[in-house]
């Protein structure tokens, strides 16, 4: 009985408790402008040159100064 009055006080306690990720932080040079989350590359950089940005339509991926988006943005 002790046990289930136990696990309601912490349900109780715990309720509109929000558990969000941990979410990376940007590393050195990496600008993120205001009210975008950082989101971390989930692919390795295609080439020399390319830097990780946030592209205001599709989010983040990589770009590269004289060549563009990466996969055709």
């Amino acid at each position: 009985m002790m046990n289930y009055v136990m696990s309601f006080c912490i349900l109780a306690a715990l309720m509109g408790c929000v558990i969000a990720p941990r979410h990376a932080h940007p590393p050195a040079g990496v600008v993120v402008p205001a009210g975008v989350v950082y989101v971390a590359p989930t692919y390795p950089i295609p080439a020399p040159g390319y830097i990780w940005s946030h592209h205001h339509k599709h989010g983040w991926g990589w770009h590269h100064k004289n060549h563009g988006w990466h996969r055709g943005w």
